[in-house]
């Protein structure tokens, strides 16, 4: 008889790390993710649903009040589009269920994964190949966007004034990750 052994799912970041005096590169912990378009007449059911209010403006995003979903924020990409990341693994899609409105909601948790780049350079190394505009005053805490960092596209969000969460498609985080990690030779960094 075969043995018979769980897989485990594999983080492409796993055991990567970068970092200078000034700037430090991690993988961020796995986390649930869901792509979500809603129409007005969903809003208000889904971020109830979710236990956090879906941002309306552009460039910012909301983070859970609840104890339990704290470490839930949703990031607003466009008009009708979010980006919801719980850093507890919650499953997402099933907290939108029997949520009323017109929406879709797709579970991104295996497409997407993130890079916390933080320290006093982090806005600097980012800086190198992104063309957002990233100082405290154009990009404060808790803004969000979707950009550029060299030649893939991210989610951007700006956790803390020395703390950002670059959000990127999993068969990309390898190249994000050596950008990030290049531009910390930069001199000026």
């Amino acid at each position: 008889m075969a043995d018979i052994q769980a897989a485990s799912p594999q983080y492409p970041l796993d055991g990567m790390v970068a970092g200078s005096a000034l700037v430090q590169i991690t993988p961020a912990a796995p986390a649930s993710r869901l792509a979500l378009r809603a129409r007005p007449d969903a809003i208000a059911p889904l971020s109830k649903a979710l236990a956090v209010k879906l941002p309306q403006e552009p460039k910012t995003s909301a983070q859970g009040t609840a104890a339990k979903t704290k470490g839930r924020r949703a990031l607003w990409l466009g008009p009708d589009e979010w980006l919801v990341i719980d850093e507890s693994g919650a499953d997402l899609m099933a907290a939108c269920q029997g949520a009323g409105g017109t929406f879709s909601a797709v579970d991104v948790s295996n497409r997407n994964t993130a890079i916390i780049v933080s320290g006093p350079a982090a806005e600097a190394v980012i800086s190198a190949g992104c063309p957002q505009d990233l100082s405290l005053k154009a990009f404060a805490v808790g803004a969000c966007a979707r950009t550029l960092l060299g030649k893939t596209e991210v989610v951007l969000l700006r956790e803390e004034a020395d703390v950002f969460r670059v959000e990127c498609w999993r068969s990309f985080s390898a190249y994000a990750f050596a950008f990030l990690a290049e531009a910390l030779r930069d001199p000026m960094v």
